[in-house]
């Protein structure tokens, strides 16, 4: 079969063109292609398909094998890889788990819209929000010496968050307009060198309240840029944009 390797700033996914729907939805395949020893390597694992409504539809993996929520880097990398397949040209629309996304790409830089987000809610002095995935977002200092793994697992598996799972995002606010990120993300169960959706939730918590409407984010894979209009309690028009590229393409066995 054939598969492409697409990073965004370091979020890596196995892609598939499954617009024939031949590819095995199997668990321990699944697993296995994403396995950095064994198989291919990925944070994850992204089927294209044919939609009804859409130019195309996301069907996402985590690396463990089992479908997962939306995934806002693995969105810009399917949009990226849509383009190459030429199947739109500048504008596109698509499914996803959580619903129809808008996307645009120039130059390699992948401008994708995410949810509405309602609410923020509060978990002591932190927040909970959903942009497509589950988000906890933690506001420290020196996070470039912070135990993201240690702190992130422990949050992750408390008794709160334990059977449905929660990425964990520590945040650093670096100047007015920009903040550093690192994430914990469950499935994988392990820091991550960016996570889309994990970006966009610590930037709303940033934003809120700010009379600001986009903010640069710094992950360990580069640069990413969260737009968004306060609406209420919550946001809406919220864009998450940074670069997808292709790194490598391959056949594999079965």
């Amino acid at each position: 079969m054939e598969f492409y390797k697409y990073q965004g700033t370091g979020n890596d996914f196995v892609i598939i063109d499954n617009r024939d729907l031949q590819f095995p939805k199997e668990l321990e395949i699944i697993n296995n292609l994403c396995d950095r020893r064994f198989g291919i390597g990925g944070d994850g694992l992204i089927l294209l398909e044919e939609d009804e409504n859409a130019d195309f539809k996301m069907v996402y993996y985590n690396s463990d094998g089992n479908e997962s929520t939306m995934c806002g880097n693995g969105g810009r990398c399917i949009v990226a890889f849509a383009h190459f397949l030429d199947i739109f040209e500048d504008r596109t629309t698509f499914m996803a788990i959580d619903g129809l996304h808008e996307a645009e790409i120039r130059n390699g830089i992948v401008k994708l819209k995410m949810i509405e987000v309602e609410s923020i809610e509060n978990d002591g002095e932190n927040y909970v929000l959903n942009t497509g995935s589950p988000h906890f977002v933690q506001f420290v200092n020196d996070l470039e010496h912070f135990k993201v793994y240690e702190c992130g697992n422990k949050i992750r598996n408390n008794a709160t968050y334990q059977q449905a799972g929660i990425n964990v995002n520590f945040v650093e606010e670096t100047s007015e307009n920009r903040i550093f990120v690192r994430t914990y993300e469950r499935g994988v169960e392990d820091e991550t060198f960016s996570c889309g959706t994990g970006a966009t939730a610590s930037a709303l918590v940033f934003l809120k309240g700010k009379n600001l409407d986009s903010v640069g984010v710094k992950v360990l894979g580069g640069q990413l840029k969260v737009y968004a209009e306060q609406s209420g309690d919550g946001f809406r028009n919220i864009w998450l944009e940074g670069p997808a590229k292709q790194v490598f393409k391959g056949k594999i066995n079965l």
